[in-house]
């Protein structure tokens, strides 16, 4: 039997047995904690090390038979990078064979998509209230995780004197704390996110500490406006299903399990065919897809509830890039790829995009 059948079990047992006792004997009985995470911080270093595997196979690119679908964007559409600060993080927690030497500010934001139906927020960024919501997480994650704040997404938008009348809806790619903490900064905004993720947030919120890293009160308090959407349309470049948000084609979400049960990927036609990909956290840098290589064994034991799905839709995605190579692959937490995107006028951050 294969090490990632394993995957399930082991990262349950680390979060409901193991790591919340490490968190109690950080804040106790373990007056040498420092150390101890040290030891364990140079542990997992040779564990990933361990665990390292050569790329994944080439898929080759998407057939001919498979058709790249047509859409009708309006002249008037844009992306916009919205950065609101970044997790301080290395290209080996990232992908395999990345360097513990090569540092990668993780980007942590939102993209907002001006569409004249209504405007899409990508995913929230850091929010206002992200010192408190971060203080409620579990201790072992503070202490392993470092983030600075740069600006959240609504001060940015209100500095840039943009009408918040336009915006429809916030659109997750998947229900993860770093991707959710500025929800709270729309209220009554709808909230879009699928069935599978919504159940998954709302069983990670019930099991608590013992769950995934997520936020506690009060924004698990918070009234959101939840819009649970499907997938009723077809097949979209080799993803058996698809969600047309503006029924033009130019905002297309498609299934893409793995990270958690109900990530997607979100296909983007701008003007003058101008092609995006955003992956979520199907990969964490894109040397995932260009390489064709997993998380360290470790991150994707922790990291991702379904290890084989996130296989599987990385190599569909890289038969996609084949197949359209000047498609923008963007995920989330690289700001490389949000470096090529438009930004709001008139904003300023604590920091700047690679």
């Amino acid at each position: 039997m294969e090490a990632h059948r394993y995957v399930g079990p082991v990262r349950d047992w680390f979060f409901q047995e193991s790591w919340p006792k490490i968190a109690f004997l950080q804040g106790g009985p373990m007056k040498k904690w420092p150390l101890a995470w040290a030891a364990t911080g140079l542990t997992l270093a040779w564990l990933t090390r361990r665990f390292s595997s050569p790329a994944l196979p080439d898929p080759g690119p998407l057939p001919d038979s498979v058709p790249i679908p047509r859409a009708e964007p309006p002249d008037d559409m844009e992306l916009i990078a919205v950065p609101t600060g970044v997790n301080n993080r290395v290209a080996a927690y990232a992908y395999r064979g990345g360097s513990v030497f090569d540092r990668r500010d993780f980007y942590i934001g939102a993209a907002l998509i001006k569409h004249p139906q209504g405007d899409l927020l990508v995913d929230s960024g850091f929010g206002r209230d992200i010192a408190r919501q971060f203080s409620t997480m579990p201790r072992y994650f503070q202490a392993i995780t470092r983030y600075q704040l740069w600006k959240p997404a609504v001060d940015q938008l209100e500095a840039a004197g943009y009408d918040f009348g336009r915006l429809k809806a916030i659109l997750l790619t998947h229900a993860h704390w770093d991707h959710m903490s500025g929800m709270p900064d729309f209220p009554g905004l709808p909230i879009m996110v699928t069935a599978r993720d919504k159940a998954f947030f709302d069983k990670s919120q019930a099991l608590g500490h013992a769950g995934p890293p997520g936020f506690g009160a009060p924004f698990t308090q918070t009234p959101f406006n939840w819009q649970v959407f499907g997938f009723e349309g077809g097949p979209y470049l080799g993803f058996a299903r698809s969600h047309d948000v503006h029924g033009d084609g130019s905002v297309i979400c498609v299934p893409a399990p793995g990270h958690t049960p109900g990530s997607i990927i979100i296909f983007i036609t701008l003007p003058r065919n101008v092609r995006y990909a955003l992956v979520g956290d199907l990969v964490w840098q894109r040397e995932g897809l260009t390489r064709r290589v997993e998380r360290p064994w470790l991150m994707k034991l922790l990291g991702d509830t379904d290890p084989d799905g996130t296989r599987q839709n990385l190599l569909k995605m890289v038969s996609v890039m084949q197949r359209i190579p000047d498609m923008v692959v963007v995920p989330s937490h690289d700001q490389r790829a949000y470096a090529e995107m438009a930004r709001l006028p008139d904003v300023t951050t604590k920091g700047l995009l690679l």
